[in-house]
């Protein structure tokens, strides 16, 4: 993807509430099977933050202070902006930078989160690397894009294997974390609504006005064509493949 191109997905996306599928209920679900106590101060780095829905809702939910990365400028802008506006920018400190590259110190972080961002430097190594910025006894949590049946067709299977090699079944993951220095916790997948409602059907709202004023360009035309075969191959295999979150505790 060339820096003309990166640029127009930023403007496709900079104005949703979500960058991935996702939702409320799933994010404070996670918050349950994990665990977290609400009084106890947190300190969580958000990888991967977009323009911060997890992050709002992490800080509105917990005693946290949340350090948010995303490695696009115009997400953070949108974020600090957002977090200015509800009084929030004492509980979060939102940072451009680079997931494989990250200006933490070892054993800092109560919990590391990432929604639908980890797939950016592959599971296997986010959980390796990520794991020495945890405390003992900290939680990562991560949605990663998951196979959810055994077998699948091979249309389905050709588009993710090209998109992310790493796509894989949950007991694969799995043991990956154990592998990895951690305990497994919990482990659930995203339900339809958190890719339709709360992120296809917004961005294909938004495909009319994106190529208006990006002057119908064939960038943007090949982001939107590219999104739609996204949104289309979803709807006709949705049955085989999903987020699944992962939640697992780093051992002492």
């Amino acid at each position: 993807m060339n820096e003309i191109q990166l640029q127009l997905l930023v403007d496709l996306h900079r104005t949703a509430q979500r960058q991935g599928p996702g939702g409320e209920a799933e994010t404070l679900k996670s918050i349950d099977l994990a665990m977290l106590d609400p009084t106890e101060l947190l300190k969580i780095a958000d990888i991967g933050c977009g323009t911060g829905a997890s992050a709002m809702l992490l800080v509105r939910e917990l005693n946290a202070q949340v350090t948010a990365v995303d490695f696009l400028p115009g997400f953070i802008d949108v974020l600090k902006d957002k977090a200015e506006s509800e009084g929030l920018l004492d509980k979060i400190s939102p940072i451009v930078g680079s997931m494989d590259n990250l200006p933490f110190n070892d054993e800092e972080y109560d919990v590391i989160w990432s929604e639908g961002a980890i797939y950016n430097i592959g599971f296997e190594k986010g959980v390796r690397e990520w794991r020495r910025y945890l405390k003992s006894g900290g939680f990562l949590i991560v949605s990663e894009i998951t196979w959810i049946t055994a077998e699948r067709p091979s249309e389905i299977q050709k588009y993710w294997e090209s998109e992310y090699p790493e796509i894989g079944t949950a007991s694969s993951k799995i043991n990956i974390l154990e592998t990895s220095g951690y305990t497994p916790v919990a482990y659930f997948t995203l339900p339809e609504h958190c890719w339709l409602e709360n992120y296809y059907r917004p961005i294909q709202n938004r495909f009319s006005a994106f190529l208006a004023g990006n002057a119908h360009s064939e960038d943007a035309q090949t982001i939107v064509e590219a999104e739609k075969r996204e949104i289309s191959l979803y709807e006709k295999y949705k049955n085989y493949f999903s987020y699944g979150v992962y939640i697992a505790k780093k051992l002492v």
